[in-house]
């Protein structure tokens, strides 16, 4: 599933992110979701959260 849509994403939920220093690349980094940072329902680049280990960066897949 991918980290467009804000209802997909809730607090507790594993996550891959791609951080902002790793955009050009594309690496992820994967951890739980802390806080949902956008507010709007949808973003073509991905819902924007706060890790637990306090790091930020947008969704890009979300794990079941």
């Amino acid at each position: 599933m991918n980290g467009q849509n804000r209802k997909d994403i809730f607090p507790g939920a594993q996550v891959d992110i791609v951080l902002k220093s790793d955009q050009r690349t594309g690496k992820l980094t994967s951890g739980i979701v802390k806080d949902i940072l956008t507010n709007s329902s949808f973003h073509p680049h991905g819902i924007k959260v706060r890790l637990t280990d306090g790091q930020v960066g947008r969704v890009q897949t979300i794990k079941s």
